[in-house]
């Protein structure tokens, strides 16, 4: 999933779309064993460390706020599935968004290898024009969730998207 050396950024995601909904795939691996990165996912005080102010019922069918960081994006959501420590599945909605057209999925798979963990982010249902967008401003919540596990800073979220933005701008998709 990453560039080529010397191609641009490394880039964990690719996109896609689907009935003009547009669709992002993440894909990395972190340091850390799954039951960590499944609290990392999970736990509003841990969110809190890399993503945003997370508040509300985080049980399935539970209704959330948030604020994320990087983005700014301000909505609800609600947890359609949580199977700890491997699946996780959330729907949100965008305050901003106008007649329900700010409405996503969320899905997060982590899966074990050996002391590390894969995770695997699929989020969906976008405007098709905004797949760019999306794709850098997902992968910085990535990088984002892999610095807190290793205990650094969040990264600069607005030069860290000019550099991504080209680089997921030239790989989106035909519509479909």
């Amino acid at each position: 999933m990453s560039s080529k050396p010397g191609a641009g950024p490394r880039l964990l995601g690719s996109l896609r779309s689907q009935d003009g909904r547009g669709i992002v795939r993440m894909e990395d691996l972190y340091g850390t064993d799954i039951d960590d990165l499944w609290v990392a996912l999970t736990d509003p005080e841990r969110l809190a460390g890399w993503l945003g102010e997370i508040e509300g019922d985080l049980r399935v069918g539970g209704e959330f706020r948030a604020v994320f960081f990087a983005s700014g994006w301000e909505g609800t959501g609600r947890v359609e599935a949580c199977e700890s420590p491997a699946r996780l599945l959330v729907r949100t909605w965008d305050l901003d968004a106008p007649n329900g057209e700010g409405e996503l999925t969320i899905e997060a798979a982590l899966s074990a290898e050996s002391d590390k963990t894969r995770l695997v982010v699929e989020e969906a249902g976008m405007p098709a024009e905004l797949l760019p967008a999306y794709g850098a401003g997902v992968q910085i919540h990535m990088e984002d969730l892999a610095a807190h596990i290793a205990g650094r800073e969040r990264c600069d979220a607005q030069a860290r998207w000019q550099e991504l933005f080209p680089a997921y701008e030239a790989q989106t998709p035909e519509a479909s």
